[in-house]
């Protein structure tokens, strides 16, 4: 080991580790140190450039343009953020933000509300899911090419202050006027949790934010009451957040002393090792996370945690591979810079980093790409471990360091359904569009069911239903192509539904249709009916088996098929 551990920290100390990195943030910003012949050059520039360049020019302006690509030199996740941006970056992490409360979407260049916060302020003046948004503060906001930045900036603001809504209802000729006051809006980080089936509990994850250890053991104390005993965390598409958060719910299912993650860093006096504490409640249960190639960071620190000391079982594909901690230090001015202060290690021992280079990002970037591309995502045998860097869990079991969390049982990407004209609908948008305005034009008849098996019995049968979506294709320039759409039929339908159940009933509905057709769910399922989430067992150290799609890879012709935005909205 380089650096030598200098703390050992339990989980009641996390507020410490927290301030401690508060100090750390103090100290880099404060000291002064003589300085570089580097940074004497770097003023000597400045100073030239300010006195002697042919046009008079703004120096911080200069300096402002130019320290991302100071940063993007040194590793792909250190970032300075101007000021200006500052909020926005913060917001989604720090549980609650200040707006009008509303999901929305922009569809044909219209921003059309998807959802009404429950408690919010657009809920209390009476705006509802299906209202179109034509004006903001009497300008109009309608076929403008508005983005969803522009969205923001005009819907979000302080608390208590007003923004005049123009909205256009399916059942109203004449355009409606509502005046919001802004409040606080929470940011969710649980987007369903619900009983799966028999004894198992289903938690979907979305982020590690300020607020998601509340909402994650508040979800599944909610399961136990009604019956789960075993759990599926879903943490496919997660790409982290606070780290503190990843700790604590670690802790909920490991035995006293367990390691959860080490620290390390240049500083030997800030590196760390987090044990559990033992007052985990989730302890005997038993655990499934389900990964994917956009699980990162605080995703990858409770996997590791859980596979290393054996304490669940992993499933899915090859998660991203970022084992870098950033310090966010806000400056003066009220920018930030997020530097890379340290490298963390799972509990073998192990960095789950994959390679970069300073200053090369686009690889680093391209790198998930390249996977599809080498056919990583549909079969097992194409993922090349690195054998120089093998260790071991609590049991001996064989895991590598390096580029992501292998899975102890990898199922492919599900191609079933993937055609040519799925693809060309599902990057159209049209599938949720068509959602969408059925919903608007069905409303008063959906909105009569309480539950997800009410609604679908309200749906018409799936012919009808697919026809109407394919007519509505036709319309929108995708022509029907019916060879490749009863190729697709499953697909679509399940797709179809989900997203009219999530515009009907909100986010989790979502999750409970699509869930019955998921080939991951299925192997979670199949694991936690056989007992082999307690402890997972590896054959030579490698993967214990595949779901049967491996083969289905042609119709994707080489590269990743889209994904589908599932919330498909954001909110403001």
């Amino acid at each position: 080991m380089k650096n030598k551990i200098t703390a050992t920290i339990w989980i009641p100390l996390i507020a410490a580790l927290a301030f401690a990195g508060g100090m750390w943030a103090d100290y880099l910003v404060n000291r002064h140190e003589p300085m570089t012949d580097g940074q004497k050059k770097f003023n000597a520039i400045l100073s030239t450039i300010n006195s002697q360049y042919v046009d008079e020019i703004d120096t911080d302006s200069l300096i402002e343009r130019t320290l991302p690509f100071l940063l993007n030199n040194l590793d792909p996740h250190s970032a300075y953020i101007p000021a200006k941006d500052l909020k926005g970056v913060n917001d989604d992490l720090e549980g609650s933000f200040s707006g009008v409360g509303v999901s929305f979407m922009i569809m044909n260049d219209t921003i059309c509300i998807v959802e009404i916060i429950s408690g919010g302020p657009a809920e209390k003046v009476g705006l509802k899911a299906g209202d179109r948004i034509v004006t903001i503060d009497k300008e109009n906001v309608g076929g403008k090419g508005i983005s969803n930045s522009d969205v923001f900036s005009k819907l979000r603001g302080p608390k208590g202050t007003k923004v005049s809504l123009g909205v256009k209802r399916a059942n109203s000729k004449k355009l409606l006027k509502y005046d919001v006051t802004r409040g606080d809006i929470p940011v969710t980080s649980v987007d369903a949790a619900y009983i799966l089936r028999d004894d198992i509990g289903y938690v979907k994850v979305n982020k590690f934010s300020r607020n998601t250890y509340n909402e994650f053991i508040s979800a599944l104390n909610k399961l136990r009451v009604g019956g789960a005993n075993k759990y599926i965390i879903d943490l496919r598409g997660n790409g982290g957040g606070f780290m503190e958060t990843a700790i604590m719910m670690a802790n909920e299912f490991l035995p006293p002393y367990s390691t959860i993650v080490e620290t390390r860093g240049r500083d030997e006096n800030i590196n760390s090792v987090v044990l559990s504490d033992g007052t985990g409640r989730f302890v005997d249960s038993e655990v499934v996370v389900l990964i994917d190639e956009f699980s990162a960071s605080s995703s990858e620190i409770l996997s590791g945690a859980l596979q290393d000391n054996d304490r669940g079982l992993i499933i899915g594909r090859r998660s991203f591979g970022k084992g870098l901690v950033q310090q966010q230090l806000v400056m003066a001015d009220s920018s930030a810079l997020r530097l890379t202060v340290q490298r963390y290690y799972t509990p073998s021992g192990r960095s789950i980093q994959k390679d970069y280079k300073p200053g090369e990002n686009q690889g680093y970037e391209s790198e998930i790409l390249d996977r599809y591309n080498h056919g990583e995502a549909y079969n097992a045998d194409s993922v090349k471990f690195n054998k120089d860097k093998i260790f071991h869990t609590s049991t001996g079991r064989v895991v590598y360091g390096g580029g992501g969390i292998m899975p102890d049982i990898f199922v492919p990407n599900d191609t079933t359904g993937i055609t040519s004209y799925y693809i060309n609908v599902a990057n159209a948008g049209l599938l949720q569009k068509f959602t969408y305005e059925y919903c608007d034009l069905n409303r008063d008849l959906l909105s009569m069911s309480k539950d997800v098996p009410e609604l679908l019995k309200l749906l018409p049968n799936d012919d009808t239903l697919l026809y109407a979506f394919v007519s509505y294709a036709a319309k929108n320039g995708v022509p029907a192509r019916w060879y490749y759409i009863t190729q697709s039929r499953q697909l679509l339908l399940s797709q179809l539904k989900a997203l009219i159940a999530r515009d009907t009933l909100g986010v989790p509905a979502y999750y409970k249709v699509i869930n019955d057709t998921d080939v991951n769910i299925m192997e979670a399922v199949e694991q936690l009916h056989n007992g082999n989430a307690a402890v997972p067992i590896r054959e030579n150290g490698r993967i214990v088996s595949e779901a049967d799609s491996v083969s289905r890879i042609s119709a994707v012709m080489g590269v990743a098929f889209p994904r589908l935005n599932i919330s498909g909205s954001l909110v403001v």
